[in-house]
């Protein structure tokens, strides 16, 4: 579906407003929603769609997936956590995850940056480097 500038330009400001401290905030989005649903502007469908998109790519944005080889300690996991919100900032949403393949290490996915501190990942390296 081709979106019109001014539909691109509405919803990033029904975006931004959305955001308290940098932080989405559920509640503000749902009630944009329902109120550019119920007034129908010119376009509306285009900046939905935009709107969709941007929150989507936040969401992914914010959420962390840490794989470790053997599942973490409640303070190694909490340790993680202020360390990333400490660089990316608050808001973050983790997922920890056992795969006992990666040998030893951390591998982090913050959105789409991958930290790779394992075994396997060093052993691969080293193996494309051979």
């Amino acid at each position: 579906m081709k979106i019109t500038k001014q539909s691109r330009r509405d919803a990033k400001a029904l975006f931004n407003a959305s955001r308290v401290q940098g932080v989405l905030e559920e509640g503000r989005i749902r009630a944009a929603v329902s109120e550019l649903i119920a007034r129908k502007p010119r376009g509306y469908a285009g900046t939905l769609d935009r709107l969709k998109r941007l929150v989507k790519l936040e969401m992914d944005r914010r959420t962390v997936r840490v794989d470790s080889a053997v599942p973490l300690s409640a303070s190694t996991q909490e340790a993680v956590r202020s360390q990333l919100e400490r660089v990316h900032g608050v808001g973050l949403s983790f997922e920890f995850h056992a795969n006992p393949a990666l040998v030893g290490g951390l591998r982090i996915r913050v959105g789409s940056d991958i930290y790779d501190g394992t075994v396997a990942g060093r052993l691969q390296a080293l193996e494309q480097a051979l």
